[in-house]
């Protein structure tokens, strides 16, 4: 059952590209839509893909020091917003 109506703005080419998807597959523009959203990753399924990236990650030097480690993350978010 469908409970909430939502309007969402497309640029021309957005509209064609789902309106094509419809037509070719003889389903409504909302059905198109809807499927999309279903194939985003749930909440779990993004945070087991994260654990996962780090589990899979190279292991690298850490200082012994916390103080040391602390300067050396501070230093990396630094150079990354600029």
């Amino acid at each position: 059952m469908l409970d909430h109506r939502v309007q969402v703005l497309l640029d021309d080419e957005r509209y064609e590209k789902v309106a094509r998807e419809a037509r070719r597959r003889g389903i409504s523009i909302g059905a198109v839509i809807r499927e999309a959203i279903d194939r985003l990753p749930t909440d779990s399924e993004a945070r087991r893909a994260a654990i996962e990236a780090i589990l899979a990650a190279e292991p690298m030097p850490v200082p012994d020091d916390p103080a040391d480690l602390r300067r050396e993350l501070d230093t990396a978010r630094d150079s990354d917003e600029r």
